[in-house]
């Protein structure tokens, strides 16, 4: 669609009698920068070939990931013209503007209802380098949705990283802990997690709902139909993620509403990762009365009362007075 040939797509499909042909193109393209940087930095250094490392997700940055190819291009026509042969320009802003309004749905949804319903939620981010920095990137810039952290376990791209998501987000985190990963989330409380396969483990236990955006996964994250995460259908198919994710939390509500499973079993059975508290009947029958998608953070209110005042048992009588000095749960 833009005119350029593919000359090879490697590591994956490519076949190690083929890597004599990298050198016939005349630049790279480093997506994914956990893999093929350090090919693309060697080619540059040995062979003079420059490298485009802008990363394709979302709408802003597939935008900025086409201008930087239009700037490597227009740079190499101009150093392989023959001397007097005028050079040809290429402008790549009327494809991006084409894609952005009519094929693109991502930016039509960032305008909708449903999406301004998702302005201010609070939301965590945490994965590989380069997905957890452009989800990060893609809720505070493209969705307005507030990143309370954002984090990686690629301790080596910590720099990197901090650059990208430094004015997107209320806290990085460097760690390849996945307890003190769990920490943060269970501190910070967000409405969603966007992370890896361990982040989803630890929604549930905490009752917030998690996108797979990053290995390691299940799975079941791999569906059996095309759906990138790269481009502008890529940027569509975040967007239903994103959105998805967040309405998800509304489920256990919806299914008490509508007479669905008994969540609220599920939900008492789990009450507490600690020893030092017990739930009596009374409480779990209190409990049972909160609507589904604000009950685990109910519980976690009314635990964190009763072990500031040292209350071992929590009843009914204790989650009103947790209510009263909160003024709200």
């Amino acid at each position: 669609e833009m005119g350029i040939d593919v000359n090879m797509v490697t590591p994956e499909g490519g076949r190690v009698t083929e890597l004599k042909h990298l050198t016939d193109a005349w630049f790279n393209i480093v997506p994914y920068r956990e893999t093929g940087l350090m090919a693309a930095k060697y080619l540059e250094r040995q062979f003079d070939m420059p490298f485009t490392d802008t990363v394709p997700m979302g709408i802003l940055g597939t935008n900025d990931w086409i201008t930087s190819i239009q700037a490597i291009v227009n740079e190499q026509a101009k150093a392989l013209a023959p001397e007097g042969e005028e050079v040809l320009i290429v402008d790549f802003d009327d494809y991006s503007k084409r894609q952005t309004l009519h094929v693109s749905q991502a930016a039509w949804f960032s305008r909708s209802v449903d999406c301004q319903n998702l302005t201010g939620k609070r939301a965590v981010v945490f994965g590989d380098a380069t997905h957890a920095a452009m989800m990060t990137r893609i809720l505070s810039r493209e969705m307005c949705i507030r990143v309370v952290c954002a984090g990686t376990y690629a301790r080596h791209e910590s720099d990197w990283f901090r650059e990208q998501v430094q004015n997107h987000c209320d806290e990085i985190l460097i760690t390849d802990d996945n307890t003190q990963v769990a920490d943060m989330i269970a501190r910070l409380e967000p409405a969603a997690i966007f992370g890896t396969q361990m982040e989803r483990h630890v929604g549930k236990r905490l009752d917030t709902p998690c996108g797979v955006i990053s290995s390691p996964v299940h799975i079941q994250n791999f569906p059996l139909g095309f759906r990138p995460f790269f481009g502008y259908e890529g940027a569509n198919q975040i967007s239903d993620l994103v959105y998805n994710s967040f309405a998800l939390g509304m489920e256990d509500h919806l299914l008490e509403i509508f007479g669905g499973h008994d969540t609220k079993e599920v939900i008492t059975k789990e009450l507490s990762s600690a020893d030092d508290l017990i739930w009596l009947d009374s409480g779990i029958e209190e409990l049972g009365n909160i609507p589904g998608f604000v009950r685990g953070k109910v519980k976690r209110n009314v635990e964190k009362f009763a072990r500031h005042f040292n209350i071992h048992e929590i009843s009914a009588e204790v989650m009103w007075k947790a209510k009263e000095k909160a003024g709200k749960f």
